[in-house]
């Protein structure tokens, strides 16, 4: 029976809430000067509300979104963000991972974890990650890029003890014939600048040519992307990325928009359809392209 996964990412939860002088300190600053000067104009909670109606129309077997749900870390948005994850679905239903926007600043790096933990813990109920949730045919890894930056700057780092615990997830699930999803928020091949790119994404990209998976979905760049990894015995393996789930018409690089991923048969002879539906110039969400992946 086809399985179909739905994925979406950096909504950018907006109204920004009012924050307090005392909030803003550091890096805040400047996030809260873009948003008021750029970032307000580009993230629609009008746009997010037509992106979800359409998704949750549907039904999709699991949702899994990939980050940025905040914009500058303010405690209310983690708030907000849980609240916007349970109009998803149950935790169960929707898995989430933090992205670079999540973790805007120190104080507010273990946020994700305490508001949002339900939504992306694994099956076992162990925290951290990589965490694995097993869905239908699935095997979802989530990963965290997510690591507070200086201003200015939205990398993300991986680090050596989360690719070692990847690697060894990897190897664990490849006999037990389950289609591995990695789930990351920065893409691990990138046009951006370096200042925004995923600083271990040569270590990451290793691990998948060693290990292989099915499919690594993404966000960060706000654009529809998909680049063909190296996967273990001339293989290639899909990395898809998708825009902003709240980006306005003609304010982004690309407007909202999300992917659905209809997934069928069995190891070895997998097949996986994307589709993207997203926002056109008329308001209304549409199916924009449809790409058979492999099979």
């Amino acid at each position: 029976m086809v399985f179909t996964l739905a994925h979406l990412s950096d909504p950018h939860l907006a109204p920004l809430p009012a924050p307090r002088w005392s909030e803003l300190i550091g890096k805040r600053v400047t996030g809260y000067i873009n948003w008021q000067r750029r970032r307000r104009f580009i993230h629609d909670p009008a746009v997010l509300a037509k992106i979800v109606a359409d998704l949750r129309a549907q039904a999709p077997g699991t949702i899994a979104v990939t980050g940025d749900l905040s914009n500058i870390a303010l405690p209310e948005e983690f708030v907000r963000g849980r609240a916007w994850l349970a109009s998803l679905g149950a935790p169960p239903d929707v898995t989430v991972i933090p992205g670079n926007h999540d973790a805007y600043v120190r104080a507010a790096a273990a946020e994700p974890e305490r508001c949002w933990g339900d939504f992306m813990r694994g099956d076992d109920g162990t925290r951290g990650f990589p965490f694995v949730r097993r869905r239908g045919p699935l095997a979802l890894i989530g990963l965290s890029s997510a690591v507070p930056t200086a201003p200015f700057m939205a990398t993300g780092r991986l680090g050596e003890a989360q690719l070692a615990r990847l690697a060894e997830t990897l190897v664990a699930l490849a006999p037990e014939n389950v289609f591995r999803v990695v789930l990351i928020h920065h893409p691990p091949v990138s046009q951006a600048s370096r200042h925004k790119r995923l600083t271990d994404a040569v270590q990451f990209l290793r691990v998948i040519g060693t290990h292989g998976a099915e499919l690594v979905l993404h966000g960060h760049d706000h654009l529809h992307m998909l680049n063909w990894l190296d996967g273990p015995n001339e293989t290639s393996v899909p990395a898809v990325g998708v825009p902003s789930a709240s980006a306005a018409w003609g304010m982004s690089k690309d407007a909202a928009a999300y992917n659905l991923y209809a997934i069928d048969g069995v190891p070895g002879a997998w097949t996986c359809e994307m589709t993207s539906r997203g926002v056109g110039a008329a308001g209304t969400v549409m199916q924009q392209r449809r790409l058979k992946l492999f099979g």
